[in-house]
């Protein structure tokens, strides 16, 4: 997979800036700053309730911020729809697994191919001509991508018969298969037992080095956080408390008042 975007390891790839979030008079994110660097692995912390997955929805345009920006490549915005988010880069997981569950796993990765297809509507009902050339390079792409995934015995098995880590790593392709320069993973191990979220840390950590993909992670397993993240933002009731490395994080007091429940 190519990246192409200009930046350089460690500059910044997107940056919140002041982000509020409210849904009638809840306040989900009040005030959130903090930045994300080309090549690192951000995670993004906090009790239930947080804030964590409104602030992916927001990154990735699902949620409009009634304040503050965000910055992608430069480029400040207040509002992104996801298609758009999508084309220039953006791509997630979800909590609860997204897939289409009567279709194999090669299809379910073959649809995050679709915003890379040129060829017109036309074309692509017949599977003929261009559209046929083209399918045959995107088909390429994605069984390289289920090589990297070792998930060639699951090819063209329905998703809906999976094992809900296979699933995870199934939609894990499904994302990889857009190209990211960014990647948000909403809790990618929940659920999991202790060797599939071994696989898992392996198969991020192979993403990061041998793609270059920047990755957003929001993960409540601690171990799987300290051992995989460059640096740490911590949020509680939708505001930031802590930002850093994750022994800087883990020494925060503020970060043990939280998770053990202290009074404020």
């Amino acid at each position: 997979m190519v990246q192409n975007s200009t930046l350089s390891p460690g500059d910044t790839l997107l940056k919140v800036d002041n982000v509020s979030l409210r849904f009638g008079g809840v306040k989900a994110i009040t005030d959130v700053s903090f930045d994300i660097r080309k090549g690192e692995i951000r995670a993004i912390i906090g009790p239930n309730g947080a804030g964590k997955t409104s602030m992916l929805n927001v990154i990735n345009g699902f949620y409009h911020p009634q304040e503050g920006t965000i910055t992608y490549k430069g480029a400040t915005r207040t509002k992104m729809k996801p298609y758009v988010a999508a084309s220039q880069g953006i791509a997630r997981t979800f909590q609860n697994v997204a897939l289409f569950k009567g279709m194999s796993t090669l299809d379910n990765i073959m649809v995050g191919r679709t915003l890379k297809m040129k060829s017109n509507f036309f074309w692509q009902i017949f599977r003929h001509g261009p559209a046929m050339a083209e399918e045959i390079t995107h088909r390429r792409m994605v069984e390289e991508i289920i090589d990297f995934l070792e998930i060639e015995h699951i090819r063209k098995v329905p998703v809906g018969k999976l094992p809900y880590g296979l699933q995870k790593r199934v939609e894990l392709g499904r994302a990889l298969a857009m190209e990211p320069e960014l990647l948000l993973l909403d809790e990618p191990m929940a659920g999991m037992n202790l060797e599939e979220k071994e696989d898992m840390c392996r198969f991020i950590l192979d993403v990061k080095e041998q793609y270059g993909t920047t990755i957003a992670l929001i993960e409540h397993d601690m171990g799987v956080v300290m051992d995989l993240s460059d640096r740490v933002v911590v949020l509680e009731y939708g505001r930031r408390i802590a930002d850093g490395t994750p022994d800087e994080v883990k020494a925060n007091q503020a970060v043990i008042d939280a998770y053990l429940g202290v009074a404020h």
